[in-house]
């Protein structure tokens, strides 16, 4: 069985980080792990706290992952401060770990702001060269690439200057400001589009870690990087296309919308 490991944080409502990377690298058939970076307080209408682990601690969570099940892909998600972002780049690049995916997480669905000013700057000197796909969406891809994005054409332009930085494929995500859910891929100079019809669903909460996560998957069954993605979307499709309404906020969509177990629908 495939392995991959997600290091982000954990959200107490389960929507997104740790638990939401969790669910959809299971439903896509990978075995899951998990280096926890924060621990958040906050449900579909906010973020209420968060507290970081220490950096020893959060390298010891790494070493005690690839010392015994060593991942065939690692997903990285929401990391607040400078010093876990190095302890994050020096042990990947310890280990060699493969078909790393980095999800710039900087600001929750819900507006609050996860990453601190100066972590930034070494998010884009240590981790994201070690990146093999990055998925910033609009507002992310706006600071990665220094300037502004307002329609496809700058979304394209975005994903070929992050690309050209940082040595990797770059998906930039359609979802924010843009007028449908298309995707544009830039791989080697390479640009490819992937069509997306919006789905009129208001609870999108954890779409990022989900759609990155699924890629990892993807990737850690031995996808190239297109197939990786479309077959992300596909997922995060169905997922959002479930209608899941939980919550008084932005709600959290159905990981397990394509999940048909014995065990599933027992319900006493």
């Amino acid at each position: 069985m495939k392995t991959a490991l997600s290091i982000a944080g954990s959200d107490s409502c389960g929507g997104a980080g740790i638990q939401a990377d969790i669910k959809t690298i299971t439903l896509n058939g990978v075995y899951a792990m998990s280096a926890i970076t924060a621990l958040t307080a906050q449900n579909t209408t906010g973020v209420r706290a968060i507290e970081e682990v220490s950096p020893e601690f959060l390298r010891h969570q790494i070493d005690a992952v690839f010392e015994d099940i060593p991942p065939d892909a690692v997903k990285i998600g929401m990391v607040s401060s400078a010093a876990l972002i190095e302890t994050i780049a020096e042990r990947l690049t310890f280990y060699r770990a493969d078909n790393i995916v980095v999800d710039p997480v900087m600001v929750a669905t819900s507006g609050a702001r996860l990453i601190a000013d100066e972590a930034v700057q070494t998010l884009k000197q240590s981790l994201l060269p070690l990146a093999v796909v990055i998925t910033p969406n609009i507002p992310e891809a706006e600071v990665l690439a220094d300037m502004k994005i307002t329609d496809r054409d700058s979304m394209a332009e975005a994903a070929e200057i992050i690309g050209r930085r940082y040595g990797a494929a770059v998906l930039v995500k359609g979802g924010h400001s843009i007028h449908d859910a298309t995707d544009i891929l830039c791989r080697d100079g390479i640009l490819t589009t992937f069509e997306g019809k919006r789905i009129d669903n208001p609870n999108t909460h954890g779409t990022g870690c989900t759609l990155s996560s699924a890629i990892a998957a993807n990737l850690a069954k031995g996808y190239p990087i297109e197939e990786a993605v479309r077959k992300a979307k596909a997922y995060i499709s169905g997922a959002l296309g479930a209608m899941l309404n939980l919550g008084k906020g932005s709600g959290p969509m159905d990981h397990g919308f394509d999940y048909r177990g014995q065990f599933k629908n027992e319900y006493v």
